[in-house]
């Protein structure tokens, strides 16, 4: 099993996230697209750790519009507010709304044009998906369905998702739903997904819970001690979704090359000692839809070659008659029929593993 070494904490210092992970810190150089500039861009998920991030950099690239779509009004409001504090508010248009409202979005395309869309909208938290399920496929699959056929309708020139490294071989509903999004990505050229890893440091990740067990004095809860998973930090996932926008031609899905897995409870020991705390560590158990280990690449999948620096493109099972399993699967949503939709979503994606808090649920409701 690789293992990730971290070097000997600083006590007293605070650390960054690269050096918690033991990444080369250098000057920070502010990332910008090449043939970005005057183009007109949609960002879905504007507001949360990776689309806002996003939405700074097309700005800063010089877009000449980017519009700002996001469910949560609070987040919309911060976002739109921090780009105009950085002096780009005539170029943001903030919209406030679902990405599941189809409406909506023709709307936003009529009235925009946008050229490029930047795809970050979605429901993430594996063991909080298990428990939404419908949720969970309506906006990361369905969603992700309806605003591609809407793209591709108006030739938009590119689009990226941010998939997950959840999407090869899932065993949670939330990979899964990722897994059918790429799917509807493949239909269309110039549209792919980039399979992003954890990003340390995200809101409601395994580093700031950590930080936060620590600073209440513990315990430090590790689902198991040999669980394990890749992490870049924001700037790293940033620069690969950038290398993705810029890229000419690049279609289907993408994956970078994260460096080696860390060891969840190494990454906790390292954090506690780098706080100086006589904190302890508690494991707990594996959640519903967790992994000890996530992989970038499935079993039925191949590498396909290098579109950038950092990114290989791989090939894999597509979908037929995606538009009837689709609709099929809205059905299934609307009906609130649990075992229909994993029956649909099985059939999708064959390498998807349901959780055993999900085969309970099927039964309990027949």
């Amino acid at each position: 099993m690789l293992t990730h070494s971290f070097d000997a904490p600083r006590f007293g210092s605070t650390p960054s996230w690269a050096e918690i992970l033991g990444r080369e810190t250098t000057t920070h150089r502010p990332i910008l697209i090449p043939g970005v500039a005057g183009r007109r861009v949609l960002v879905t998920g504007a507001g949360g750790f990776i689309g806002s991030e996003m939405a700074r950099v097309f700005a800063a690239s010089g877009a000449a519009e980017i519009v700002l779509l996001e469910i949560a009004e609070r987040a919309l409001f911060e976002v739109d507010r921090n780009l105009s504090a950085q002096g780009f508010g005539e170029r943001t248009v903030p919209v406030l709304g679902s990405l599941c409202d189809r409406a909506l979005l023709a709307s936003v395309f009529e009235e925009h044009r946008p050229e490029i869309v930047l795809h970050a909208a979605a429901l993430k938290h594996v063991p909080l998906m298990e428990r939404n399920p419908f949720a969970a496929v309506e906006t990361n699959a369905l969603g992700t369905w309806g605003l591609a056929r809407i793209a591709a309708d108006h030739v938009v020139r590119k689009m990226i998702l941010v998939s997950t490294d959840k999407a090869a071989a899932p065993h949670s509903i939330m990979g899964a739903s990722k897994r059918i999004a790429e799917l509807a990505m493949l239909p269309y050229a110039g549209f792919a997904a980039v399979r992003l890893v954890n990003v340390i440091g995200s809101p409601g990740s395994v580093a700031p819970l950590f930080a936060e067990q620590i600073a209440q004095g513990g315990p430090v809860t590790v689902t198991h001690p040999a669980a394990q998973r890749y992490f870049f930090t924001l700037d790293e996932a940033v620069g690969q979704l950038a290398e993705a926008v810029a890229v000419d031609g690049a279609r289907g899905v993408l994956v970078p090359e994260p460096g080696e897995p860390v060891v969840i409870a190494d990454l906790a020991q390292w954090m506690i000692a780098a706080s100086g705390r006589d904190v302890p560590i508690v494991f707990s158990q594996l959640r519903p839809g967790d992994k000890l280990e996530e992989a970038l690449v499935a079993p039925p999948e191949r590498c396909r070659g290098r579109v950038t620096a950092g990114l290989r493109s791989i090939v894999g099972p597509s979908a037929a008659d995606l538009e009837t399993r689709i609709s099929a699967l809205e059905t299934a949503i609307v009906a609130r029929d649990l075992p229909q939709l994993l029956r649909l979503v099985e059939h999708l994606v064959p390498d998807y593993e349901p959780s055993a808090l999900l085969r309970d649920a099927v039964c309990a409701s027949r």
